[in-house]
């Protein structure tokens, strides 16, 4: 099987995670991948790939400063991606997050090569102008299939309208064996992970754990990732008088290793598609915490049981969800048991198994 991938970069997000995952696991099993991105050599990928894969970095993304311009660069990347797809001589070609995958389907127009294109947000909330959403309600008819990541990310592309939707859940890994024994902290450590980006609420975590610092002065919160709002965040720290209680590491490459010695995982975002950093936290066995968002959180976490969730934007709920939880070990040992059955639902191979099912009916279609 030849699979080609398209992807604005390989940076430490969650869907850049993901597709390393898928282009890793194919090759692993014989297939011939090549991954595309439109990101240039000076931004190399932040996860481990592969080194047979076929790794093209085109650089031709940038911003536009006006619309003749967006028409001008749009077209050129159009015109490299058809050059670059039609060498790699595809069975499927995937791709990953709106603006990408409109030019995904326009680059491939009348190549008669099945086409899959993939959301990693929750559609109300993208971050593609007026321009560009309109664009992807027009060309994702023409896709052979459009993965969302929930069932209430469905209507937004509806089978009825002409949208060949499907629900594609991201995988979740084993994680493996740990890399270290020492701990990174000797606090009890309530740890957050993503991109220091609004999305992610970690303004709203830290006014939330400033609320419940006094009661437990042993506990610290770490937040793993990088993004616009560091200075924002770190000045927000100081002004609530965390900066001895609260740390910002960065992006690391050893995740798991700092889940395993954390005590406690939470997420505060205001939205998402299908949180990787959360699947990743309960597959550690760590218990979590998370806002009740409009996508993700609710499909992944039995409330009560693996997991507890809350009001989104809600400060006062968020600490009062996190102080009950560091006051109760019996209750954090419960859902610390029961986390890692994530894998049962969402494991690789489960995931996998669907990714194959789904390139094999629209090669078969197209066919």
């Amino acid at each position: 099987m030849k699979v080609t991938l398209v992807i604005y970069a390989l940076g430490s997000g969650g869907a850049e995670r993901v597709m390393s995952i898928l282009a890793n696991y194919w090759t692993t099993h014989g297939w011939n991948v090549t991954l595309i991105t439109l990101v240039g050599e000076s931004r190399p990928p932040f996860y481990p790939l592969d080194p047979r894969i076929n790794l093209k970095q085109l650089g031709i993304a940038g911003d536009s400063t006006n619309l003749l311009a967006t028409i001008k660069t749009s077209w050129e990347r159009i015109q490299a991606l058809r050059v670059e797809i039609k060498a790699s001589k595809p069975d499927t070609v995937i791709g990953f997050m709106n603006t990408v995958n409109v030019l995904v389907i326009l680059a491939t127009w009348n190549l008669h090569i099945p086409i899959i294109v993939s959301e990693h947000i929750y559609p109300a909330f993208q971050d593609a102008n007026k321009i560009w959403q309109l664009l992807m309600k027009l060309t994702y008819r023409y896709a052979d299939r459009v993965t969302l990541l929930t069932q209430n990310a469905l209507p937004f592309y509806p089978v009825a309208q002409g949208y060949p939707s499907i629900v594609m859940p991201n995988p979740v890994l084993t994680p493996p064996p740990a890399q270290t024994t020492a701990r990174f902290s000797p606090h009890p450590t309530l740890i957050a992970m993503g991109r220091l980006h609004p999305q992610k609420g970690f303004d709203l975590l830290l006014e939330a754990f400033e609320q419940i610092q006094a009661k437990h002065p042993e506990w610290h919160l770490v937040i793993l990732g990088e993004g616009p709002m560091r200075d924002e965040l770190e000045q927000l720290r100081a002004k609530l008088g965390l900066t001895n209680r609260v740390s910002f590491p960065g992006s690391v490459q050893d995740v798991n290793d700092r889940l395993r010695q954390a005590d406690l995982f939470v997420m505060s975002s205001r939205f998402e598609g299908f949180p990787m950093a959360l699947c990743e936290a309960m597959a550690c066995g760590l218990p979590v915490i998370a806002t009740d968002c409009l996508s993700g959180p609710r499909d992944i976490i039995r409330d009560g049981i693996d997991g507890v969730l809350v009001p989104v934007a809600d400060i006062a709920a968020l600490a009062a969800g996190l102080d009950n939880l560091i006051a109760s070990p019996l209750k954090r040992q419960q859902l610390a048991q029961a986390a890692p059955q994530v894998l049962e639902r969402f494991g690789l191979e489960r995931v996998m198994g669907l990714w194959s099912e789904t390139i094999d009916r629209v090669i078969a279609q197209r066919s």
